[in-house]
């Protein structure tokens, strides 16, 4: 297992260290996320691997070691891929009872090698589907990750506000319906641009686009009527980086979203306030 080269004081200090007064998110960096309310924590598509050089290569820290995580209710996968689903690198905060929550091709064509989770701890999921993870309600949606399997969002909801999460997902005709349903306050959707990526079956490389362009982002937050954005997956791949900053001016004459937060891994926002918190030790 990959060691945090954080080591532990992001999960201490910062996570587990932290009771918000609403809900506290905070970027892992490629598409992870913590959620966490006084009384539930919840890890979305958490990866701790370094990739499969030299396919992809991250490039980003490992900021977790889920080895010290202590508190964790529930896991929930967007989509089968290595970046999403990994029991080997986040297997430990599947203790104490703690299950994943995903896709059905999260269990069914996984892209890792090694078990899954125990049967026990599998809980596959469907566009439609609402469950409670403490005092979370979670929504399942659907989403359109060419790429993927199968796929599905997140709408997670708490009396301070409502999180989306769009998986790697594109432009998808129901995310209209998603914006009508839910009041979003906060939303992440994968940015990413055209590269050139090694492929080792074929052994070359071959220009490859992964994720959303400018564009397609803004047509996305816009559908969803996003107040808040969070661009990810710019960050994560060595070849395919984008710049989150220009979206301002590609979002500059559309009604959404409200606000773009450009987060960087480890960073903390408020689901009920704009901004980015500042980590606890320069508070």
């Amino acid at each position: 297992m990959p060691t945090a080269t954080w080591d532990e004081w992001f999960v201490t200090d910062e996570i587990e260290g932290t009771t918000p007064d609403s809900v506290a998110i905070w970027y892992l960096g490629c598409n992870g996320f913590v959620l966490r309310s006084a009384e539930t924590t919840i890890y979305i598509d958490p990866y701790f691997g370094t990739g499969v050089p030299k396919y992809v290569t991250r490039m980003i820290p490992v900021p977790v070691d889920p080895e010290v995580v202590t508190e964790c209710d529930a896991v929930l996968v967007s989509h089968e891929h290595l970046d999403h689903m990994h029991p080997p690198s986040f297997e430990p905060l599947l203790s104490d009872g703690v299950s994943v929550y995903g896709a059905a091709a999260c269990f069914e064509t996984p892209e890792y090698d090694g078990a899954l989770p125990a049967e026990e701890k599998r809980h596959p999921v469907s566009p439609g589907d609402a469950f409670a993870i403490g005092d979370f309600d979670v929504h399942v949606r659907g989403a359109n990750d060419t790429d993927a399997e199968g796929d599905v969002s997140y709408v997670v909801e708490h009396e301070a506000g409502t999180f989306f999460h769009a998986g790697d997902s594109g432009p998808a005709a129901e995310f209209h319906d998603v914006g009508e349903e839910f009041d979003i306050d906060v939303g992440a959707l994968a940015m990413g641009t055209t590269g050139n990526i090694y492929w080792p079956a074929a052994d070359e490389a071959r220009p490859t686009s992964w994720y959303m362009s400018e564009n397609e982002v803004v047509e996305v937050a816009n559908a969803l009527q996003l107040d808040r954005l969070l661009p990810t997956h710019y960050d994560m791949w060595k070849g395919v980086g984008a710049d989150p900053t220009v979206l301002h001016n590609h979002a500059a004459s559309f009604r959404y979203p409200r606000s773009i937060e450009p987060v960087e891994i480890g960073d903390r926002v408020d689901v009920d306030s704009p901004g980015i918190v500042p980590p606890h030790h320069l508070r």
